[in-house]
């Protein structure tokens, strides 16, 4: 952020958000009657061999005097941070550090900015990850000194952990600096004992006589007597600020070896004591208005005057600061001030004592000046101090949207519990605030109950004036009839309830007033995923298209992205893989634009297509994308995207032959899905879980699954079930209970594709193949996985057959047998078809975490097989000759023959049926 313009205006300020963080980016200068310290700015170049500098010590000790004097004495730029309490929500904090680095690295900002949200991340790994990439990428460019001021505001368990994993992982040439009055919960002993922690202590910052001379001279103006510049450092035992307090009551007094000797005692009784005497000595006019103006953080002309009622505030902080009474500049121009945190308690304490009548209605004009500025959170927090809960509660009401959406939640949340708990109850925005917490929390039960108080709440309320600071276009909560009605649509979508999702979603649209166009486009998305969870994909596919373009049009790229999740999946359902594809690279188009990074949603994109590519058995790719998806869904709020990512990893390492890295991954994907109230179409790690493990022969644990989900196969399921009937269907025919599970298949088939949903279809017959297989109706399951493979094998469908293991292993050995006997149905399947699915079953799985090609894994082979010889190797099995091989592969038939003679020269085979029969021994082909 740009400081004011130093054409600024004399005596007018800035104000607004950006402005202010300007101010907290500043690095102060050093007041007139400054001291420099050569021994303390050694200790300091000192210490950049460290990993951390801490200065800790008390208040009033001079740390940052001191490292705002030495910190641009180098020729390293400078990241100056001064926290305050609000510094506490973790995306405020990292917003800022960004801001603060990108000064020193111009650029920073744009490319690692987005990582912050919206949404928020859960963690912030993977931003700070991010700057210590972009940091080490620019060491060529020299090192950086962050400086985080004041860090013992920060109580806040995510923001330590977040800067222990930038100490972790300190990138080379960046230099991090904390000070704070107490020392911050990061491991300092560990530090301490590997020698990366400089620190400087109370003991070092205090004043030698040397430098309390210098301070006295500079600050009083004439030259103490020894006796009495020693009494004095001893009485306030270095301290600086006693020391400059008492500078200041030295000021034009005859007798100052009297005046050295009128006090003594700790730091408190020197303090107070000399605060008087400075008070005291002031102007009436100046005192009321140090007074007045001490409960503010931050100062400006324009703030002064609305809380004090004066006109001349801008010239009363310049005469404040020309008579060096604690007042720190927070730019170059002048605009903004702060007074130091010790001198402002000791003012806010008096004005309390002094004048407690005037301390509500000062705080209510800085409340109003702060909200007429756009300052939500000065603002609320002056409102509660002047004692007005409600006015509070309207700011919170009308600045949710701004403040929410951009990921600081955490300030949400520090307002809400400020505010007493009947009103919280009694106002239905409030309730609605709650609500869409308790959502993002997970709590979805919470939530339902929150809605029921804001219905009840807003029966209840006076109507009152609503202008969200957002706009009528951006915000949920401008209408709460609407608001109300959208979120029973989303719990109902959540519960995999259509008819609810849709019934609430068109109350919405109905109560929607125009211009509120979130409400309207939200309430859209949710009727386009209404049909999805009925099963009518291509409404749900229109739907979802239209929501995309729509969110595109107004900027929305998280919203965007989102909808391209939902697309995909709809796509897929209806078995156009290639169609989705298109939709995830889509989504990759709108998360990462040319230059920057990619948002954290860009992992919904990469998850997709990977489980595309694990649909084809492109494993490499499949690994590649989904763990890349994985690393972005981390830090996604919303925790479905990584679960499917994990789940989908899982299957991966099954394929690879690593069992128990399956099961820990599919553990994993449990642990960070949805509660169990969330449909299983919505959250289908449950049934994958189940799936899995009847893959791995552990039919009992899916069977007790199955079973504590009520499943029965004479049940007549809707489509959000479907996932979890399909491992019914499965887990009976582990149990050869043929007969139940081709009646449920049956009607699962009914409905997939009265509803036009291949992909579906595809897997159902796939299940009713095997069950007709067990039944002992051969020439039925021949047919019916011909009729399967036909469909899917267009859009290279692998793994939902392969996956199925040794019984469909055998049923397709049947269909190439078929082939050979010229079958009607088994020779409409593609050739290129069958060479896919025998070289997913023929590979022999790799180690796990490192997979090479399944041909370098074969004993036995002097040379091993090339990706091509397998595919023709796969056909030679089928009994295909060399001119249909060449026709489905699309080469010459002398290139065939090549491939041929190379493939029986490596398994030493004289002919085709010998080197078939070589390659079964061998485990290359079923």
């Amino acid at each position: 952020m740009a400081e004011p313009s130093a054409a600024a205006p004399a005596g007018v300020a800035d104000s607004g958000p950006d402005v202010l963080l300007a101010t907290k980016l500043h690095v102060p200068r050093p007041r007139p009657g400054f001291v420099p310290r050569p021994r303390l700015a050694g200790a300091l170049d000192e210490g950049l061999a460290r990993r951390l500098i801490l200065v800790c010590a008390p208040a009033g000790s001079g740390k940052t005097t001191l490292l705002a004097d030495w910190a641009p004495s180098g020729s390293r730029p400078v990241a100056w941070l001064s926290l305050d309490a609000a510094d506490n929500d973790p995306v405020r904090l990292w917003r800022h550090v960004v801001a603060a680095l990108d000064r020193a690295r111009p650029g920073i900002g744009e490319r690692v900015g987005p990582l912050l949200g919206p949404p928020a991340p859960p963690s912030f790994e993977g931003l700070v990850t991010a700057l210590i990439n972009e940091l080490a990428a620019q060491r060529g460019d020299g090192e950086v000194l962050l400086v985080l001021d004041d860090y013992h505001l920060i109580d806040a368990q995510p923001v330590h952990v977040s800067l222990g994993f930038l100490l972790e992982h300190l990138p080379p040439g960046l230099h991090l600096v904390l000070a704070s009055r107490s020392d911050p919960p990061l491991p300092l002993a560990r530090l301490r004992a590997g020698g990366q922690l400089a620190e400087l202590r109370a003991a070092d910052l205090r004043f030698t006589a040397a430098e309390a001379a210098a301070l006295l001279r500079e600050s009083a103006g004439a030259d103490l007597p020894a006796a009495a510049v020693a009494a004095l450092a001893a009485r306030t035992e270095g301290w600086v600020a006693g020391l400059q307090l008492a500078a200041l009551s030295l000021r034009g007094r005859a007798d100052p070896a009297g005046f050295v000797a009128a006090f003594s005692g700790s730091h408190r009784y020197v303090l107070d004591y000399l605060a008087e005497e400075v008070l005291d000595r002031q102007q009436e006019e100046l005192r009321t208005f140090l007074l007045e103006t001490s409960l503010l953080e931050r100062l400006s002309g324009g703030l002064c005057d609305a809380v004090t009622g004066r006109t001349d505030s801008q010239a009363m902080l310049e005469q404040v600061e020309r008579a060096n009474l604690f007042l720190v500049p927070l730019d170059e121009v002048r605009g903004w001030w702060r007074y130091h945190h010790l001198f402002a308690d000791l003012l806010r304490a008096r004005l309390q004592q002094q004048r407690p009548g005037r301390v509500a209605g000062l705080h209510r004009a800085a409340a109003a000046w702060c909200e007429e500025h756009g300052l939500a959170d000065d603002a609320v927090r002056h409102a509660l101090a002047a004692g007005d809960a409600a006015w509070a509660a309207r700011l919170i009401e009308r600045h949710f949207d701004e403040t929410f959406w951009p990921g600081e939640r955490a300030t949400v949340q520090r307002w809400l519990a400020a505010l007493p708990a009947d009103l919280a109850g009694s106002r239905p925005r409030l309730c609605l605030v709650r609500a869409l917490l308790a959502v993002a929390g997970g709590d979805a039960e919470g939530a339902g109950l929150l809605l029921d108080a804001a219905e009840r709440a807003s029966a209840d309320a006076e109507d009152e004036p609503f202008e969200p600071s957002a706009g009528k276009a951006a915000s949920l909560f401008v209408n709460v009839p609407a608001a109300i009605a959208l979120g029973r649509a989303s719990l109902a979508e959540l519960r995999g309830d259509a008819d609810g999702t849709a019934a609430f979603a068109s109350q919405t649209l109905a109560k929607t007033g125009e211009g509120e166009s979130m409400l309207d486009s939200t309430a859209r998305w949710l009727l386009a995923m209404a049909e999805w969870l009925r099963g009518r994909v291509v409404e749900a596919e229109q739907g979802f298209a239209a929501g995309i373009t729509g969110w595109r049009a107004a900027g929305e790229r998280y919203s965007a992205a989102f909808a391209c999740h939902h697309l995909g999946q709809v796509q897929r359902a209806r078995g156009r893989l290639d169609a989705a594809v298109g939709t995830y690279q889509q989504a990759l188009e709108i998360t990462a634009a040319p230059g920057r990074p990619a948002m954290p949603a860009a992992g919904i994109a990469f998850v997709g297509m990977g489980e595309v590519a694990y649909q084809r058995n492109e494993l490499e790719a499949a690994v590649r994308q989904i763990s890349e998806g994985i690393e972005r869904c981390r830090q996604l709020t919303y925790t479905q995207p990584l679960a499917t990512g994990l789940a989908a990893l899982a299957w991966i390492r099954q394929a690879q032959g690593d069992h128990a890295g399956a099961l820990q991954t599919m553990s994993e994907a449990g642990r960070v899905a949805p509660g169990p109230a969330v449909a299983g179409l919505l959250n289908p790690v449950p049934a994958q879980r189940a799936r899995l493990q009847l893959a791995q022969g552990e039919v009992a644990a899916a069977a007790r699954w199955v079973e504590e989900r009520g499943l029965g196969p004479d049940d007549d399921p809707g489509y959000p079930r479907e996932p979890e009937y399909l491992v019914l269907a499965r887990v009976l025919l582990a149990q050869d209970r043929a007969g139940p599970a081709l009646t449920l298949l049956g009607r699962l088939h009914a409905a997939a594709a009265a509803q036009g949903r291949p992909g579906s279809v595809i897997e159902i017959q796939a299940l009713q193949a095997l069950a007709l297989a067990a039944a002992g109706d051969e020439n039925a399951a021949v047919d019916t996985l011909a009729q399967a493979l036909m469909l899917g094998c267009s859009q290279g469908y692998v793994r939902v057959f392969a996956d199925e293991g040794a019984p469909m292993a055998a049923l397709l050995g049947r269909l190439v047998a078929a082939q050979k006997a010229d079958h009607d149905v088994a020779r409409g399947v593609p050739l290129g078809c069958l060479a896919r699915l025998l070289r997913a079953f023929g590979e022999p799985p790799a180690a796990a975490g490192a997979r090479q090609h399944a041909a370098a894994a074969v004993p036995g082979l002097v040379e091993q097989l090339t990706p091509r010889e397998l595919e023709i190797l796969a056909l030679l099995a089928a009994g295909t000759p060399n001119p249909r091989i060449a026709e489905q592969l699309v080469v010459s038939l002398d290139t065939v023959k090549k491939h041929v003679s190379h493939l029986l020269g490596k398994l030493g085979a004289a002919n085709r049926t010998e080197a078939v029969t070589r390659a079964r021994e061998l485990g290359l082909i079923p």
